[in-house]
């Protein structure tokens, strides 16, 4: 079995023009590595971009069972913290989510919720977020508010989505609210991803962090959403993988100087 390069993989995970996704769709996976493709037929030139694609092509494509404390600590330099089920602190911390968990069902089960005028689940992620940050906050001891970049800004996209913060010890924990159909526990597509950028960081605490599924029924025509249950995961141990992506968008396909033929006006 090949061994993870630790050094690419740092440098890897910085290298500007690339979209590099970790993603994971279950909590254990072991370690396991893809078989290398044919070797790349490259020029005498060795750019970094030769040296990515090479890297990328014969050596660990796809990398999976990364852990996700690490892909943290070498991306931000904080530790991803287990919960301790001995430590008061930490079982008082996940009653209280627990509890603001139940008091988010029962308020979006109401026929005339907030959540009913939803077309679309995807669309419903932000009123837990919303509603999380507000029953939390209302809890005593507790501070939920999003998480802020380096440069003090509040950013809603991406990980993680809540900072809570037990304010008598200032130990912080991360909730990340997530949303699925009846039937799709267990499913092999992406559930949760994680893209590493300085300038939009959010992780900024040694902190434990934590994923809350939230189940829903599939809603029928007419019909109204309904939440079945939850589970909060701590991602301590959680393993993920990483897929590397080119993208670019319409703007940098559709240039002027790179246009060969158009259809008539």
């Amino acid at each position: 079995m090949a061994i993870l390069n630790r050094p690419m993989f740092r440098s890897l995970m910085v290298f500007p023009g690339a979209i590099l996704a970790f993603s994971a769709t279950a909590l254990v996976a072991p370690l396991c590595l893809a078989g290398e493709a044919p070797a790349l037929q490259r020029s005498q030139a060795n750019s970094p971009v030769d040296q990515l694609i090479s890297w990328l092509l014969n050596e660990h494509r796809p990398m999976l069972g990364i852990p996700f404390a690490e892909v943290i600590f070498d991306t931000t330099g904080k530790r991803v913290l287990s919960v301790n089920p001995k430590d008061e602190i930490d079982q008082r911390v996940i009653k209280q989510i627990a509890a603001a968990c139940d008091e988010t069902i029962k308020q979006f089960n109401a026929p005339d919720s907030a959540i009913q005028s939803v077309f679309r689940i995807n669309e419903a992620s932000s009123h837990f977020e919303d509603n999380l940050r507000l029953v939390l906050n209302a809890a005593p001891g507790l501070n939920c508010d999003f998480p802020r970049t380096a440069e003090g800004r509040v950013q809603r996209s991406g990980y993680p989505d809540l900072r809570i913060v037990d304010v008598a010890s200032k130990r912080v924990f991360y909730l990340d609210p997530k949303l699925y159909v009846v039937g799709s526990r267990d499913s092999s597509f992406r559930a949760f991803y994680f893209e590493p950028k300085v300038a939009t960081n959010k992780v900024r605490d040694d902190a434990v962090h934590l994923v809350v599924g939230f189940e829903h029924q599939p809603r029928e025509k007419g019909g109204i959403w309904k939440f079945t249950r939850w589970d909060l995961v701590d991602l301590a141990q959680f393993k993920v993988r990483l897929k590397a992506e080119f993208q670019g968008s319409n703007r940098d396909m559709y240039r002027p100087e790179s246009i060969v033929a158009s259809s008539a006006k």
